[in-house]
Order: structure tokens, then C-alpha cells, then sequence
């Protein structure tokens, strides 16, 4: 296993949002939302259901409008610009409830993951994504619905990786999760991390084990960022713990 990646905290974040407002018509959902996600850095962001969370993966991710603010990815805005368009600049989306091709099998969707690529680099990238699931390669042939909550989760974050992207966006992964196959998955995401020299950006509720992973957390509430540190700051904060951790 390669050694663990150290975020350069000094160096230009991959993602940087500044002030980012969002609104499901003329309902605003997001308030003026600032973080900054490094390279190869794990970045969580945590808060209660509605918080605004999925929101701000949405906005991110060319689903719902920005109306206001602005995010830069590796230099350029990615505000409102299609979802189609942000795979190909390496922005991939794992969405809440995993949305796995239920009637299709393990590696029809996995291909389908790598719809922008060239079919032989696919072809070969899903051999060395699997070897982060051994689950789903034992069960390469069945289909996606006969897969277990945390199976289901393994095979969306392997689809989005075979995009190959530069920063992936997991929405509440822990979501309908065997605690086990939780601890398992998590810990996959650092290796990948590590090994990959990958961005994540993880929205979650269990503040518990995304606080474990990751490097830097923020806190959202009503569509506001009302706290932000190193994640091992967070953890050991006793409001965070009260609210998040049962503390």
C-alpha cells in the first residue's frame, strides 16, 4: 500500500467555493456557503438531515442552479454548467441512494461508469477498481438488485471511479449500511485516497467515521457553515460531540 497522502495546505485548493447561494425555485436552500477542498485531501461536511448537504453536492455537481457565489474547480467555474459536462473535467457525482442499474449486472454497470472513456482503458481500469471491492468481483455476474445495501454502495463509488476522476462527491455513503460493511467502505475510500491521489468530498450524518477519514470537516446547518477545522479539531469539539457523536 503506498504511503498515506499529505494534503499541501499551502497549495491552491482543487476546489474552491466562495459565498455559494442555491435554491429550489424560489426556495433558498443554501446561504452563502464557503469551503475549500485541497488536493488529495479528504473533506467532509457534516450536518442533520436538511442541513443542506445533498444541496450543496447539487449545486456542485450541475443539478440545481447557483444563484448567487462561485466555485472554482482546477481553475475554472463549474457553477451552473451541465452535469454531463463536469464528468469529462473530472467532477463525478455518487449520489444519495447509490441509484445502481438494478436490472443490469455488476459490470454492465461499472462499464457504464466509464461512458466518456475509450473502452479498452475501461476495460482495464475496472480489473484495478475492483481490487478495492473483492465483494463486487465475487459477484461481477449478478445483477445489481440482488446486492446487499453495502454491496450496492461498494458498486457506486467503483461506477464513479471509473470515470476517473479528479474529485469525487459522495453523498451520504454510509446511508442503509450494515455497520461492518460501513467500517469496511470507509477505509476503502482512504486507501483510494492514498493510493489514487484522489479528492473526495464526503457529505454524511455519522460525523463519527467521516471525522475518522478525513482531513479537514465543515458544519452545516439551515444552509450555513456555522463551523469548519481539521477534522481531528472537530472530533474532539464537544458541541460537534454533542450534537453529532452522542457525546
Amino acid at each position: 500500500m503506498a504511503n498515506a497522502v499529505e494534503p499541501d495546505p499551502h497549495g491552491e485548493p482543487l476546489l474552491r467555493v466562495d459565498n455559494l447561494s442555491a435554491a429550489y425555485g424560489k426556495i433558498r436552500a443554501l446561504h452563502g456557503v464557503s469551503i475549500e477542498v485541497p488536493q488529495a485531501a479528504i473533506v467532509c461536511v457534516l450536518g442533520a438531515n436538511g442541513a443542506g448537504k445533498t444541496t450543496l453536492l447539487r449545486a456542485l455537481s450541475g443539478l440545481l442552479p447557483v444563484t448567487g457565489g462561485t466555485a472554482i474547480f482546477s481553475g475554472q467555474s463549474i457553477a451552473n454548467v451541465p452535469a454531463e459536462q463536469l464528468v469529462p473535467r473530472g467532477v463525478v457525482h455518487v449520489p444519495q441512494g447509490r441509484m445502481v442499474f438494478a436490472q443490469l449486472s455488476v459490470k454492465e454497470n461499472l462499464v457504464l461508469g466509464g461512458y466518456t472513456r475509450p473502452a479498452a482503458e475501461v476495460r482495464h481500469d475496472i480489473d484495478r477498481v475492483l481490487g478495492y471491492f473483492p465483494r463486487l468481483k465475487e459477484r461481477i455476474t449478478s445483477r445489481a438488485g440482488t446486492l446487499s445495501g453495502g454491496e450496492q454502495q461498494m458498486l457506486a463509488i467503483a461506477r464513479g471511479l471509473l470515470a476517473k476522476p479528479r474529485l469525487l462527491m459522495l453523498d451520504e455513503p454510509s446511508m442503509g449500511v450494515a455497520p461492518i460493511l460501513k467500517d469496511a467502505i470507509f477505509s476503502t475510500l482512504r486507501d483510494i485516497r492514498d493510493q489514487e491521489r484522489l479528492t473526495l468530498l464526503i457529505v454524511e450524518q455519522d460525523a463519527d467515521i467521516a471525522l475518522d477519514i478525513s482531513d479537514q470537516g465543515y458544519v452545516i446547518e439551515t444552509g450555513r457553515v456555522v463551523m469548519h477545522g481539521p477534522a481531528a479539531e472537530l472530533a474532539g469539539n464537544e458541541d460537534i460531540r454533542r450534537a453529532y457523536l452522542g457525546g
